[in-house]
């Protein structure tokens, strides 16, 4: 198995002038005050503060977010090995990477599209769970972007697809990608949207804030798309200079199995121990309602 080559912390301080090292020691003593929360590396205590523009609060609150979001959201965060059932189904189902080539304005793109176009063999949960798996490979081999952009393409959806989309798995990943995602998301892109987009837009949007409202674009074709995912950062079978989506696939697939043992690890070590949280013990159902609602965490 290869190893994960986490991005050099120095080299982050070098591209971010207002990375500043007090700031990073100053989560890393609130931290050491907060018994439940895991240790970790300085690596990513960078991409909390850089996702939040260096604020502190806002770092804390997103940290905390995403321990205890990675603790109870089983469906995403649980039996992180990429060889089982369910990952190596939806490898099979989706095409799901981050491109080779960044924005023009340095962005890294986010890109999953239908591979099967069958919807019995769509699981959304899984899904959520593979895209994960390749953002958290992107930001911590490479470091903190610019922004993301994250590009859905459409092709080959059928409404029985959207028989297939689950309440919860949407809820839980939109809450985890806009409060807990160590990420600046600078663009939701639909493209090649089909005829029933709004009846797909009825299911997400409740869970959506403003924020991401603002940043959420349709487009009826690749092209359409240009201004912001260029045609040098597309494969070339949607049009673009790069290889093509099964090239790209089979390297960033097989890098993800080839790290598969960080996963495996980060599941034991990078979880909240609530038996520990100063106070009260949060359960599931307290942080997420008795239907499954995210409720809003209460930061220490």
């Amino acid at each position: 198995m290869g190893k994960l080559q986490l991005a050099d912390v120095e080299n982050e301080y070098k591209k971010f002038p207002e990375l500043k090292r007090e700031d990073v020691q100053k989560i890393r003593e609130w931290m050491e005050k907060q018994p439940h929360l895991p240790k970790i590396t300085e690596l990513e205590r960078i991409l909390f503060l850089h996702s939040n523009y260096f604020k502190i609060e806002a770092t804390k609150q997103t940290i905390e977010a995403y321990y205890t979001c990675r603790t109870h959201v089983s469906m995403f965060f649980a039996k992180r090995d990429v060889t089982n059932q369910g990952t190596k189904k939806a490898m099979n189902t989706i095409y799901g990477l981050t491109f080779p080539q960044r924005t023009k304005e340095d962005c890294v793109v986010f890109y999953g599209a239908l591979k099967d176009f069958d919807p019995s063999n769509f699981d959304l949960a899984e899904i959520f769970k593979l895209m994960i798996y390749v953002i958290d490979l992107n930001f911590l081999e490479e470091g903190p972007a610019t922004g993301y952009r994250i590009v859905i393409d459409m092709k080959g959806v059928l409404f029985g697809h959207v028989a297939r989309l689950g309440v919860l798995p949407i809820k839980h990943f939109l809450y985890y990608l806009q409060d807990a995602m160590p990420i600046r998301l600078k663009g939701l892109h639909f493209t090649n949207i089909v005829p029933f987009m709004d009846t797909i837009l009825a299911l997400i949007k409740p869970f959506m804030k403003k924020e991401l409202l603002d940043i959420l674009f349709l487009h009826t074709s690749n092209e359409h798309m240009y201004s912001y995912v260029g045609k040098e950062c597309l494969p070339s079978d949607c049009g673009g200079d790069q290889d093509s989506r099964e090239v790209l696939i089979d390297k960033y697939y097989g890098r993800l199995i080839e790290v598969k043992d960080y996963f495996l690890e980060e599941e034991k070590t990078r979880r909240v121990d609530e038996g520990k949280r100063p106070g009260k013990p949060k359960t599931a159902m307290e942080i997420f309602g008795v239907d499954g609602n995210f409720r809003k965490l209460d930061i220490d």
